[in-house]
């Protein structure tokens, strides 16, 4: 899949001329175009739009990874600890009482 980014000119509602990014894909493979041109379909929006939402989406789902990675070595963390943190709740009240 060969990509081409170049910059584009687009005017804007101030009448400003403003340099906007451009991608060009070539030889897409088949099964990402139609999955694409599907979500597109269903979202009714243009290829473009499509896959800018998509692109958007990709921070989203590397800090989905790193937060569920976290949350996994937070609970091989809990599984591995000692038992001593679990605390008679009698124990603690009286405890509470003698300060």
């Amino acid at each position: 899949m060969e990509v081409d980014a170049s910059v584009c000119m687009r005017y804007d509602e101030d009448k400003e001329v403003r340099d906007m990014p451009s991608l060009q894909i070539r030889d897409m493979p088949v099964d990402v175009y139609e999955a694409l041109a599907f979500r597109a379909e269903v979202e009714h929006r243009s290829l473009a739009q499509q896959a800018i939402v998509e692109l958007r989406r990709i921070p989203e789902l590397v800090g989905r990874e790193r937060r569920l990675k976290a949350l996994k070595a937070i609970r091989q963390r809990m599984e591995n600890a000692p038992t001593k943190w679990s605390l008679d709740p009698a124990d603690l009240i009286r405890a509470d009482r003698e300060r």
